[in-house]
């Protein structure tokens, strides 16, 4: 096969690009016992110069796997994707020994379940859903990049302002009757409540056993990226969040649950929390971005970023124990009221 370069990328999803970036670094570590599994996000992002975006992550793409983690923003985003993968395919390949009989990808973007894994889902019928510009563009890198997509694959594309899921997928060959597996991973923060309630009531109605694995913010963390107070931003984050704030600009956040009220949110939809994980938390990085060594991904670049701040603390002038106190306790909180957060939920 051939790879022609990447097709136009007006019009797609551009949070797609840059997480799938950092699921192709992370695929490139040496050790692994913590190398991303999905090997085929570098093949299907294609040429990353083509892509309008300053994402560190993308960028890095250019770089050894060595130099793009030297950058803190990178490996921020690395960590990341790794924790949400894994934890996904270890909730498909549950799932599948279940015996789900369809998997259907709600926002798909540049999700490689469907190639590969293969073998996994050789009996099962695989829905990706999307929007019609992302997933043209998708299409496009899938025939360029593998040559074609797998017989059991379905693609759906739809005008989700317009379209009922439900019947868009039925006209599409999905059948309700059978115990299904969803993933909807980088979708709920985008879509307004009631749509993620519809949403999530419609998995709800599947045969039980079925399940979900999806990922959300915190109610806090939405309210504060949309009431953003720059007076409080620290000058040294500023490019950072300012990077975020134009990846996100077409594709604003709305959307966040309760601060701890995932349980009770999903069990209003008909469905039963079967684990919540807060991502780059301590129980994830012990999972997930821990080497046998006892080293986590990334080691060194978040060492001397703790370094950096330590420094700039001291610049600031040394606070006094109760107040250090404090100020501890206060980011204790707000890593807790903004955590990002990845769930896995069934119906009963």
């Amino acid at each position: 096969m051939s790879d022609t370069g990447n097709p136009p990328t007006t019009g797609i999803s551009r949070t797609c690009i840059y997480t799938a970036a950092g699921r192709a670094i992370g695929a490139r570590d040496p050790d692994p016992s913590v190398r991303n599994p999905d090997s085929l996000a570098e093949k299907l992002l294609g040429d990353p110069s083509s892509f309008n975006i300053t994402h560190a992550s993308v960028r890095a793409l250019g770089l050894s796997y060595d130099e793009a983690m030297k950058d803190l923003e990178v490996v921020n985003t690395v960590r990341m994707m790794m924790v949400r993968t894994r934890f996904i395919d270890e909730a498909l390949e549950r799932a599948v020994a279940d015996g789900a009989a369809h998997v259907v990808i709600l926002g798909a973007g540049f999700d490689s379940h469907a190639y590969r894994c293969q073998e996994l889902l050789a009996t099962v019928r695989v829905f990706e859903v999307d929007r019609p510009a992302t997933q043209a563009f998708k299409k496009q890198r899938v025939l360029d990049a593998l040559g074609g997509p797998p017989p059991n694959l379905t693609y759906v594309p739809i005008d989700i302002q317009h379209e009922d899921l439900a019947d868009v997928l039925h006209r599409h060959g999905h059948d309700q009757s059978q115990r299904t597996f969803f993933i909807m991973e980088g979708v709920t923060m985008y879509v307004p409540e009631e749509g993620v309630r519809a949403t999530l009531r419609y998995v709800a109605g599947h045969p039980p056993g079925s399940a979900i694995v999806f990922d959300f913010m915190y109610r806090p963390m939405v309210e504060m990226l949309k009431n953003l107070d720059w007076a409080r931003v620290p000058d040294s984050l500023k490019p950072y969040v300012q990077r975020f704030l134009d990846l996100i600009k077409d594709e604003p956040w709305v959307f966040g649950i309760p601060v701890g009220g995932e349980r009770s949110f999903l069990s209003e939809v008909g469905l039963e929390l079967r684990e919540a994980l807060a991502i780059g938390g301590e129980e994830s990085i012990k999972r997930y971005a821990t080497k046998a060594d006892g080293t986590q991904i990334g080691a060194q670049a978040m060492a001397e970023g703790m370094a950096r701040m330590a420094q700039r603390a001291r610049e600031a002038g040394a606070a006094s124990p109760e107040a250090q106190a404090v100020n501890r306790e206060r980011m204790r909180e707000q890593q807790r009221t903004m955590a990002y957060q990845l769930a896995e939920a069934v119906v009963r």
